[in-house]
């Protein structure tokens, strides 16, 4: 372990005030970090001012506690800074997805949707003969053949756009878990789709 990251951990596990010294520098370098990547990000969540900054500070208060709670863990195979600014990354994507959710609820599909729907499932115009009886077999096959997890999954994937990495930090799951999930839902969308005569079976 290198003597700077030494450091960190011995201030960190420290029981008098060089432990409050530590913590409050860790915060410092880790809203740095936040407010750095919230600002990367910019495009992508539209959040400014206060807003942007709260979640910020939010980023960086949970990371400490994360990181704190964890430092047994770290091995010195990195430098700690570069460990911690991981910690602080995570608790970011963790906090745009939670504010996407609740700015893009993902339960509820209009008609404007469905129209999209071909087209993000990956359907070309000549796989199907009328695009309006298509759709109406999709949301049909959306509702009776899929879980309440996959047909969430679905929406938020294929026809809202919602980023995978996104999707992972809400909801907990593993980018292999979702995967699997999506691999699941297609193949019962399409297996109804070919069943109902709107898609011609493979091979």
């Amino acid at each position: 372990m290198d003597s700077e990251s030494a450091h960190w951990i011995a201030a960190l596990q420290d029981s008098g005030i060089g432990h409050d010294d530590a913590v409050g520098r860790l915060h410092e370098m880790l809203l740095r970090i936040a407010r750095s990547e919230l600002n990367r990000r910019r495009g992508s969540h539209g959040l400014a001012g206060p807003e942007l900054d709260d979640l910020a500070y939010q980023a960086a208060a949970d990371a400490v506690v994360s990181i704190t709670a964890k430092l047994e863990d770290f091995r010195g195979e990195s430098r700690f800074t570069t460990w911690a600014y991981k910690f602080a990354i995570l608790e970011v994507s963790s906090k745009l997805g939670r504010h996407y959710w609740t700015r893009h609820p993902t339960t509820s599909l209009d008609a404007e949707d469905w129209e999209r729907l071909p087209d993000r499932f990956g359907l070309r115009p000549e796989e199907y003969a009328g695009q309006r009886d298509l759709v109406c077999a999709i949301r049909d096959a959306v509702d009776g053949s899929l879980t309440v997890k996959q047909r969430a999954i679905f929406v938020a994937l294929v026809v809202r756009g919602i980023p995978l990495d996104t999707l992972v930090a809400q909801t907990g799951s593993t980018r292999n878990a979702i995967y699997k999930m999506m691999f699941d839902a297609r193949r019962k969308l399409r297996a109804a789709l070919v069943a109902g005569g709107y898609l011609e079976e493979d091979g």
